[in-house]
């Protein structure tokens, strides 16, 4: 019998369990997915944490890349055989093999291979919509990037810098600042030692950016509001170090009519053609080479636990993936 990740309770890294499953054929509508290789998100440790509450016994994961075993009835998008990788959910990635709907499914481009889609999807498909789609860079933008060195903030400013924008940064540690300058990072700021919105007002000549791409919430909130200039937006899309707190919406008015929204990659590919579009997009740069994919950490899929260790301690930098 297969194996995977399940979750039977809400808690620690400890509540990750390596169990045998039982796998039906695929229902109407689904693919069976053999995994090659499995995503590792920081929206894992909420749905472990019950941060983001999932019905129980689950398992958990959003993102997979891997080959199509078999196919239920009706399925058009894949077929037996391909090369395929998927973020967003159902969740059950943390699996040596799993069924998904195939709508969710995309094929790979040949050049790709499935330890990069694995480590690609969720974070890339966040980057894209981040840049292309809440709020669309255009050369000459300054933007701030918070976690620069992260598995999104790594796709992100490449990303970003590809478009023609001044990428500002922010990072832990200097080896994060050295990492996130060599993927774009014009300016990193070291939010332990300097005051980010005020360096973010130097930069800019006292203007502030227009948007803020900020996954890390509690502690970066505020500050992230003060970066901008009059009418920017704040776009919070992860709560890393914990979820922001109440707020008087009154607070966008005082400091320049601000704009603010908390998007996820589940509404933005809700639709085939959107996941098709945007999964198109971040194949295209990722194929030309104008964003690497940073593979800096390897477990096996059984030491998830440890997985989420290093990752909630802040010990990992790029993208992390689990092999089954």
């Amino acid at each position: 019998m297969p194996h995977a990740i399940r979750i039977h309770q809400t808690g620690g890294p400890e509540v990750l369990c390596w169990e045998e499953v039982d796998l039906p054929a695929p229902a109407a509508g689904e693919a069976t997915v053999r995994h090659q290789a499995v995503g590792l998100n920081f929206i894992d440790t909420y749905h472990r944490t019950g941060l983001y509450p999932l019905p129980l016994p689950s398992g958990i994961g959003l993102e997979g890349a891997g080959v199509v075993e078999a196919v239920g009835d009706g399925v058009t998008e894949v077929k037996v055989g391909d090369r395929v990788a998927y973020a967003g959910g159902p969740v059950g990635a943390y699996a040596e093999v799993r069924n998904i709907p195939a709508h969710r499914l995309l094929k790979l481009p040949d050049s790709i291979d499935f330890r990069t889609a694995a480590a690609m999807m969720l974070q890339g498909l966040t980057a894209a919509y981040l840049l292309r789609r809440t709020y669309r860079v255009q050369p000459g933008d300054a933007v701030l990037i918070h976690a620069a060195a992260g598995g999104v903030g790594l796709i992100a400013c490449q990303w970003a810098k590809a478009l023609g924008a001044t990428v500002i940064g922010t990072v832990g540690s200097k080896a994060k600042g050295e990492l996130a300058r060599a993927h774009g990072c014009d300016h990193v700021i070291d939010y332990t030692t300097e005051n980010f919105s005020q360096r973010v007002r130097e930069i800019t000549g006292g203007e502030g950016v227009p948007v803020v791409y900020d996954g890390v919430g509690k502690d970066t909130f505020m500050g992230s509001l003060d970066s901008l200039r009059p009418l920017g937006m704040m776009v919070s899309y992860g709560n890393a170090s914990g979820p922001v707190p109440p707020f008087d919406v009154l607070l966008l008015s005082q400091k320049g009519s601000l704009f603010i929204t908390r998007p996820t990659v589940a509404n933005y590919t809700g639709k085939r053609s959107e996941l098709e579009a945007l999964g198109g997009e971040l194949f295209d740069v990722v194929v030309a080479g104008k964003v690497r994919i940073e593979i800096n950490q390897t477990y096996a899929l059984a030491d998830a636990a440890r997985a989420h260790r290093d990752l909630e301690a802040r010990r990992t930098t790029g993208s992390t993936i689990l092999l089954p």
